[in-house]
C-alpha cells in the first residue's frame, strides 16, 4: 500500500503514536509548570495515546506525510510571565521533546558496529535497528517540519513570541489562512519546482541524521 512494505508501516505507526503522545505531552506538561492547568482539565498531562493522538491524522502522516495530533488547548493569560512569551515556549517544548527523542534512539545504532558479527547481521537486530532508525529520522522530520513558522504549527507560535508585539498582531491573519499554505507548500509547490520542505525540512533532517548516527 502506497508503496510501503508492512515491516515499514508497523515501525512508522509505533513511532507516529510514541512521537505525536511525547510531542503534545510535552507542549500540555510545559503549560502546566508555567501555571495554566487547562490541558491537565482536559486531560492531557498523560501517557495515554488515545488522549493525543487524532485517528484520521495519524493515518494520513503514516501514509502520505502529512499529518497531525490533537492540539493542546491552552490559555497563555493563565501563563506565568509574558503571555507572548510562555506561549513560545510551549510551543517550543513540542519539536525539542522530538530531537531529544531522536537523540535517545540515535545512541545504540551509533555504536551497532561494536556488537559481535553474528549479532549484528542477525534478523532481531535488523528489525531492532530499522526500527531505531525511523524513530531518529521521523522525529528529526517532526521537529523541523513544526518549526516551520506557518499557522498552527509549532514556529508560528514561537514566532510570534520573538517579535515585537505590533509586527506579530499584522501577521495573525494568516491564522485563517494557515491550513491552506500548508497544504500550498505541502502538495502544489513541488510540483512547481519549488521544494520548500526540502530546503527547511528534508535536507536538514539528513544532515543531523548523518550528525547523530554516524553512518
Amino acid at each position: 500500500m502506497f508503496g510501503l512494505d508492512l515491516n515499514t508501516l508497523i515501525a512508522r505507526a509505533i513511532v507516529l503514536v510514541v512521537a505525536f503522545t511525547i510531542h503534545e505531552l510535552a507542549h500540555a506538561v510545559t503549560a502546566d509548570q508555567l501555571g495554566d492547568n487547562t490541558p491537565r482539565s482536559m486531560g492531557r498531562i498523560t501517557l495515554n495515546p488515545i488522549a493525543h493522538l487524532d485517528p484520521f491524522g495519524t493515518i494520513m502522516l503514516l501514509l502520505s506525510g502529512f499529518g497531525w495530533a490533537k492540539p493542546v488547548m491552552v490559555n497563555p493569560y493563565h501563563m506565568k510571565g509574558n503571555p507572548r512569551t510562555s506561549m513560545a515556549i510551549v510551543a517550543a517544548a513540542g519539536p525539542i521533546s522530538n530531537v531529544i527523542m531522536a537523540v535517545i534512539f540515535a545512541m545504540p545504532l551509533r555504536f551497532m558496529y561494536l556488537l559481535p558479527i553474528d549479532l549484528l547481521f542477525s534478523s532481531y537486530w535488523e528489525n531492532l535497528s530499522f526500527l531505531f532508525f525511523q524513530f531518529v529520522w521521523i522525529n528529526l522530520i517532526l521537529a523541523l517540519f513544526n518549526l516551520i513558522p506557518i499557522p498552527p504549527l509549532d514556529g508560528y507560535k514561537i514566532l510570534q513570541g520573538g517579535l515585537p508585539p505590533e509586527m506579530g498582531y499584522q501577521l495573525r491573519f494568516l491564522e485563517q489562512y494557515g491550513f491552506l499554505i500548508l497544504l500550498l507548500v505541502i502538495f502544489i509547490l513541488p510540483r512547481t519546482g519549488i521544494d520548500v520542505l526540502g530546503i527547511l525540512v528534508a535536507q536538514p533532517a539528513n544532515s543531523l541524521l548523518n550528525m547523530l548516527i554516524g553512518f
